[in-house]
């Protein structure tokens, strides 16, 4: 029987096939498989269809074309889907899908069939048509259109194959230009799509200057503010030497799911290559550098969030495993023979003496490999060649065995005390061998490979003696032989001069965990430093020695300790009588001794009196150094005299005044160190200083203010910023102008590039303002003040960086004073933080504050705004609320704002205000109110208001939008450190300040513009009143008193009581001035209600006796010569002087 033949294939069924084979795809990827074939069995027959055209010299290619039409309306249907639709995300994994498997059979069939590389295949076409189609939609309006269409580029791009030139131009351009869309999801699929076309792009086919499709991944990685595009960024950039620097710094991202993410799968997955030839990857320990090991190390581990820490300490621990010399991850069980020297490895990626972070390296392992930590033992060959991270091990093992309180494992681990001197003392023996070798010739005729080498050895022999002396002060010492072998060590590496500085700090501890008492301490070093400088020939010393060798064990101190030599004391020779080379051995002498005395103060608790022992070393050492002019003498001088004045109460009132001479002309260096000496004496004696009743407290924050203006180095800036943050947390200082200028100077553009500055005045202000009620009410009364000032110096910026405007200043503020937010932040410390009406307080100084006319339009609406951040408490008193709204309404009825934004602001916070107190507002009445004696200064402030004309409101105006001139004029002067820095505002009349035109106005704006100024600033005469005037003489005269402190002059004529009557009325106007009001004082209705003015002839006689008290005190003053003025700072020429003045002052 015949075979069948197939019917011919008929393109109306790929109407009804095709949407079956889609149904089903979007059901379940089970069937994907399955439908790939099905769907390329219509497509080759559907390809096969063709028409003859031209008399059969081409074909047309009828069903390709069939197929395609019905295959992109399939899509179509798909792309209007949102995120996140299941049924959506499989159709798009389906023709990724359909992709890979018509490009794999394509590559048979060429294979198959030997078509030319030239010749174009079914599915090439197929391929190139469905690109285009797909960037057409890459500008849609929709952007779900958008995601979608950049999705299926994402998926199928790297199973195109080989497409042609300008389809690869324009598919990079488009997903370039979709790198800045405004939809973090399109941006991602963006991200995804270029990251897999990367790699066939070629660097010398690019245009100069033009950037590369890796250098855009990165700087979106680095700087999208998206985290889901920086994170999609993040997994698909490929890891190679270029790009790895880029992806460690992801290790201090915001999120802390990308900080996550670079050491659980960049740092972790790509440490060993699955190939056994190369199993070291790109991300192993021994391929980073240090910097970069150093760098994952404190970025993981001291990361807030737990999560980070958990997978930095994951990585660290794999480490151990890997760092041996294979580089391959070792599976069996941990022995306890070999893990000493997997630890050791792991130490020799570190440097050792670089901050912490190899102990923080080290006890991450130890805290979360248990393994490791159980089987560690140090035998006794151990201890044997000792070397930097054998030394360096055992201290931190010991560490963490303390911390952990393992008292059985700690017993087993630590050494005996005698035999831990003799290595102690033998590594020491060997370092001043190698200090004595190096000193000679010799050293000089070696190469720079072997100094360096020896250099290295050196540097590891004081590690190792460093680190073996912190072991030390966790010995137990109740071995009596043991504690004076350690002790006798300890006293001779001190006494002599070649023990490295290094080290100066770790004997001393030992030193006092072996004294008993800090005066059995301070005799030591004492001692020591008695022998340091006594110049003794060092045969009779030797000779004395010996003689005294026989009566050690006799000489012996209370502790048991014995006692060392006393040989007779020789006079230092003068230092005329020095030659050069003693005078360089003396003083390094002397700063060795100055070391000694400042490692043995910092260890002292107790007071200068309590230690008459000080006051030889005092006298002898110590000042002297102070009065020298070499630096490095001077400032070690002065830091031991600081020293001592911490500990006597006496000594820093005396001392202080030469600590502040100090500060005003000296270096960096010194200027940094004084100050530290300022603050910690200051924060050790606080009520001799700054305490109530202190006569000087005031100066000395004044001092402190003033040098914190005129610093220019920005870490003597910051340091000044740190000590006054800490004296006003501690509640030192209460002065509210401290507190001012320290939110200038946070402010300020000057201070921008200052991070330590900034980072500690943020941390300062929400912690100084949520630690109690008080604050936030200092708080809250500088801000009207602050404003005031910030507003001028803001329009009067000029510089290149922006400033902070005054609208985020106020919401800054706003969080600063929110009763809600210090409850939070004090966790419950604080009770009934509900019912501070510290807002309510602020509000009405904001409203009083609105009041003024020196604002302009910007600055009252940023105020106006304001008010609808605030808190207002459920309980608050009666007459707050009444005040408030008494102030309100007359604010909106006589001088509301122009500003439609500021008006709803405004009249949204009235309606909160009337709802929220709605029983204590029912029976409101200003006449009642107007009785009540309390109420009696708001309503005079409230009668002295001129109200705003209807004329001076601006008409709507109808055409294009300008932009208002506030924006042109924007920023500020450098009032950030001072106020009176900045210049007075020019005066105008009806206004505060006058704005500056725009430069890119037209003739036409400018004129509208001139026309408006002018009917604003001469407003129509008030019906009822006139605004008092007051002459420029008196701004200026006001202008000066504020800047300088005036010369008081009393008088005791009594004749001149008129005179002083008047005074006082100007007096009180000018203290109401002071008080932050914003209008003047009007002056009295009816010219009869005042009294009558004195006489004139009274009034002259009276300043002529003025003028004559002045020009007696300033020919007083300039009677006295130059030569009696007394000299402050001990940096004068003269020695004799610098001398005479340091002992009086000391």
């Amino acid at each position: 029987m015949p075979a069948k033949t197939p019917a011919p294939f008929d393109l109306d069924s790929l109407k009804n096939a095709l949407p079956k084979i889609f149904d089903q795809a979007q059901t379940t990827a089970a069937n994907h498989q399955k439908n790939y074939i099905a769907l390329y069995k219509l497509h080759t027959d559907a390809a096969a269809i063709t028409e003859p055209v031209q008399n059969g010299k081409s074909l047309k290619l009828t069903g390709e074309r069939v197929f395609q039409d019905l295959f992109l309306d399939m899509i179509t249907r798909v792309l209007p889907l949102k995120k996140g639709t299941t049924v959506a995300d499989r159709i798009v994994k389906f023709i990724a899908g359909y992709s890979k498997f018509i490009t794999e059979k394509n590559a048979e069939e060429r294979q198959k069939n030997g078509i030319e590389e030239d010749d174009e295949t079914t599915s090439e076409r197929f391929l190139n048509h469905f690109v285009h189609f797909l960037l057409k939609g890459c500008t849609a309006k929709d952007k779900v259109v958008r995601f979608r269409v950049i999705q299926c580029i994402a998926d199928t791009i790297s199973h195109l194959g080989e497409i042609d030139e300008d389809l690869y131009t324009n598919l990079r351009a488009t997903l370039l230009d979709r790198l800045r869309d405004k939809e973090p999801s399109v941006r991602t699929q963006a991200v995804i799509a270029l990251s897999k076309l990367a790699f066939s792009e070629e660097p010398s086919e690019m245009e100069e200057g033009e950037p590369s499709i890796l250098d855009s991944i990165l700087d979106t990685m680095a700087y999208d503010t998206s985290p889901e595009v920086r994170r999609a960024a993040l997994l698909n950039v490929h890891l190679t030497p270029q790009t790895l620097p880029a992806l460690l710094a992801r290790s201090r991202d915001v999120d802390p799911t990308i900080r996550k993410l670079v050491y659980a799968n960049i740092l972790e997955n790509n440490c060993i290559n699955r190939d056994p030839a190369l199993p070291i990857g790109l991300t192993h320990p021994r391929a980073l550098t240090i910097a970069q090991r150093e760098m994952i190390v404190r970025n993981g581990l001291g990361d807030r969030e737990e999560s980070v820490k958990a997978a930095a300490r994951q990585l660290l621990g794999g480490w151990v495993d890997v760092v041996r010399a294979d580089g391959i991850k070792k599976d069996e069980p941990v022995k306890s023979e070999g893990i000493i020297e997997d630890l050791v490895a792991f130490l020799k990626l570190f440097d050792l003496t670089e901050d912490m972070i190899a102990e923080d390296a080290l006890s991450s392992v130890l805290q979360t490999r248990m393994d490791i930590y159980e089987h560690i033992e140090f035998p006794e060959d151990y201890w044997t060649s000792i070397t930097p991270e054998r030394a360096f091990l055992a201290r931190v093992f010991v560490d963490q065995c303390i911390a952990k309180k393992d008292n059985l494992k700690l017993d087993s681990t630590l050494p005996v005390v005698t035999a831990l001197a003799f290595r102690i003392g033998d590594a020491y023996n060997a370092l001043v061998e190698q200090v004595h070798e190096d000193a000679t010739a010799a050293f000089d005729e070696l190469d720079e490979d072997e100094r360096a080498r020896r250099e290295e050895a050196r540097l590891d022999r004081e590690f190792a003696i460093g680190e073996m002396l912190r072991l030390a002060l966790n010995l137990d010492y109740g071995d009596e032989i043991g504690r004076r072998k350690m002790f006798q060590l300890v006293q001779s590496m001190l006494a002599q001069d070649v023990l490295p500085e290094a080290l100066l700090a770790r004997c001393l501890d030992v030193l006092r965990v072996l004294s008993p008492s800090e005066r059995d301490l301070i005799r030591v070093v004492v001692e020591v430093v008695h022998e340091l400088r006594d110049p003794s020939d060092p045969e009779a010393e030797a000779e004395a020695e010996a003689a005294m060798k026989g009566d050690v064990d006799d000489a012996e101190t209370e502790m048991g300790s014995p006692r060392r030599p006393q040989r007779p004391a020789q006079l230092p020779k003068p230092v005329a009588e020095m030659s050069p080379e003693e005078k360089a051995r003396a003083d390094a002498v002397d700063l060795r001794c100055l070391a000694l005395c400042i490692g043995m103060l910092e260890r002292v608790n107790g007071t200068f009196e309590e230690n008459s022992t000080l006051e030889g070393i005092l006298g002898e050492l110590i000042i002297p150094a102070v009065k020298r002019r070499e630096m490095a003498l001077r400032e070690k001088g002065l830091i031991s005299l600081g020293l001592c004045c911490l500990i006597a109460r006496r000594m820093a009132l005396s001392s202080f005044q030469l600590f502040l001479s100090q500060v005003q002309a000296a270096p960096e260096v010194l200027k940094i160190r004084v100050l530290q000496i300022i603050f910690d004496i200051l924060m050790v004696h606080e009520g001799a200083f700054l305490g109530p009743g202190s006569p000087n407290g005031d100066k000395i924050v004044d001092f402190l203010l003033q040098l914190l203006e005129a610093e220019e180095l920005e870490r003597v800036q910051a340091l000044l910023v740190v000590g006054i943050s800490k004296l006003m947390l501690s509640g030192m200082v209460t002065d509210e102008r401290v507190l001012q200028t320290l939110v200038l100077v946070f402010i300020s553009p000057e201070t921008a590039g200052n991070q330590e500055l900034r980072q500690c005045l943020s941390y300062f202000f929400p912690v100084y303002s949520y630690s109690s009620a008080a604050n936030q009410q200092r708080m809250r009364k500088i801000f009207v003040p602050l404003y005031e000032r910030l507003v001028k110096a803001y329009h009067e910026w000029d510089g290149e960086d922006d400033m902070v405007t005054p609208a985020q200043v106020a919401l800054m503020f706003v969080d600063w004073t929110d009763p809600i937010r210090a409850g939070d932040a004090a966790k419950g410390l604080r009770k009934d933080c509900e019912k501070d009406p510290v807002h309510l307080d602020l509000a009405t100084d904001v409203i009083k504050a609105l009041f003024s006319t020196e604002y302009d339009k910007e600055d009252k609406k940023a105020l106006c705004q304001m008010l609808g951040k605030l808190y207002l408490p459920d309980e608050v008193d009666d007459d707050k609320v009444r005040m408030l709204k008494l102030l309100l309404n007359n604010l909106r009825s006589r001088r509301p704002p122009r500003d439609t934004a500021a008006k709803n602001a405004l009249a949204k916070f009235d309606a909160a205000l009337w709802k929220k107190y709605e029983r204590q507002l029912e029976n409101f009445s200003e006449d009642e109110f107007r009785k009540l004696e309390e109420l009696r200064e708001l309503f005079e402030f409230l009668d002295d208001i001129i109200p705003d004309e209807d004329e001076d409101e601006e008409p709507p105006k109808k055409g294009r939008k300008r932009r208002s001139l506030s924006i042109a004029t924007e920023t500020t002067t450098s009032a950030a450190t001072s106020g009176d820095r900045s210049p007075p505002p020019s005066p105008r009349p009806g206004r505060g300040k006058a704005k500056r035109r725009r430069l890119s106005q037209s003739d036409d704006e400018s004129e509208d513009d001139a026309r408006t100024e002018t009917s604003r600033a001469t407003p129509a005469p008030a019906p009822t009143r006139a605004m008092p005037k007051r002459s420029a003489a008196e701004k200026s005269k006001k202008a000066v008193s504020k800047a300088f402190e005036p010369i008081v002059i009393s008088s005791d004529d009594d004749d001149d009581d008129d005179d002083d009557d008047e005074e006082e009325e100007d007096g009180e106007d000018e203290e109401e001035d002071g008080d932050g009001e914003a209008t003047p004082k009007a002056q009295a209705k009816s010219a009869g209600s005042r009294r009558a003015p004195p006489p004139r002839s009274n009034l002259k006689s009276a300043r002529a006796k003025q003028e004559a008290r002045v020009d007696a005190d300033i020919n007083e003053l300039l009677e006295d010569g130059p030569g009696d003025v007394t000299r402050d700072s001990i940096m004068d020429s003269s020695e004799d002087e610098e001398a005479d003045e340091v002992d009086n002052i000391l």
